[in-house]
């Protein structure tokens, strides 16, 4: 068995391996060759925690596993410790035995970043210029430094709730040597691209704020209730996923279909546009939007990514099991 301790995951997984790991598996799930089973996610009764478990199968990668974890939202202040907490455990399909213990917390970041990622390289205009940030928390960095990868960005403008968090963007946006402006939810119209990423249970991105043409990637709805858009903005955009039935149910759309306002049957993978079997935007002036839910299938394919590029470095840790 290959464990991939924590600490080397930074070293070893970029966002350009990340992406190519989160293309491939959306590309495999929309084609068929790859499932994710149901997720298990429990209040389980001790220290305010959430616990859980994705996992999936992808028959074109072989990659079978699970990732547990969950929310322990005392452990920053409690124990030093950063509140999310997941590990990561890769199977051989052909055996079921054990292959590896990979730590999640890093590969979480990045995943879901790269989630992102992919879908502005596929559904945003080709001359977008402006890209506006709906969140400002630690995920905000990652998904900020993700995406202007994927176009010729010259502004970054950026929201959140509490804006003394709004110099985590401007960092990315200094680092890239980009100007920053920070701007009421009604001057994210300036954008070209957004990205909302925060853990908020009422809409603030209305469709009011967002100009046609605009590619939306929603990123922070993985639960029952959560909702970062408003159902005004579902209902006008053209709308994918990474998977039609977590959209529905605890993603950003769970909203616009219990209401009717959209229907199941409109929303598709961000997979097909990636094999081509849907053409994705077909105008300039369409909005699109990603509903990022957070797939298991992403967490088994990056971690499945690590472990290669572990054993090729000489860093895994082997061990007898």
């Amino acid at each position: 068995m290959i464990i991939v301790p924590e600490k080397e995951i930074g070293a070893l997984l970029g966002r350009n391996e990340s992406y190519e790991a989160i293309e491939q598996v959306f590309a495999a799930m929309a084609a068929g060759d790859a499932y994710n089973f149901p997720v298990v996610r429990e209040a389980i009764g001790h220290a305010d925690a959430l616990y859980g478990f994705k996992g999936g199968f992808d028959r074109a990668g072989m990659t079978l596993g699970l990732k547990a974890g969950g929310y322990w939202p005392n452990n920053l202040e409690t124990h030093g410790l950063i509140n999310h907490q997941s590990t990561v455990f890769l199977f051989d399909p052909d055996t079921g035995r054990v292959k590896a213990i990979v730590g999640g917390n890093l590969l979480t970041a990045l995943r879901t970043a790269a989630a992102s990622s992919v879908s502005i390289n596929h559904l945003a205009r080709k001359d977008a210029k402006v890209i506006g940030m709906v969140g400002a928390g630690h995920q905000a960095k990652f998904q900020l430094r993700g995406a202007l990868e994927q176009r010729e960005f010259k502004k970054v403008i950026g929201w959140n709730l509490h804006p003394d968090m709004l110099p985590n963007i401007e960092e990315v946006a200094s680092e890239a040597g980009l100007p920053f402006e920070a701007v009421e939810l009604p001057g994210m119209v300036e954008a070209d691209v957004i990205i909302t990423i925060t853990s908020s249970f009422a809409p603030t991105l209305m469709s009011d704020h967002v100009s046609d043409g605009t590619h939306v990637a929603c990123m922070g709805t993985d639960t029952v209730g959560k909702q970062e858009v408003g159902v005004d903005l579902i209902s006008r955009a053209t709308v994918f996923t990474d998977e039609v039935a977590q959209s529905i149910t605890l993603g950003e759309c769970q909203h616009a279909v219990s209401s009717g306002s959209k229907n199941e049957t409109d929303i598709r993978q961000i997979g097909e546009v990636i094999n081509g079997t849907h053409p994705g935007r077909q105008s300039d002036q369409e909005v699109t939007l990603f509903d990022g839910t957070g797939v298991g299938l992403q967490d088994l394919a990056v971690a499945s990514a690590v472990v290669e590029l572990a054993v090729e470095q000489g860093i895994a840790i082997e061990v007898d099991f």
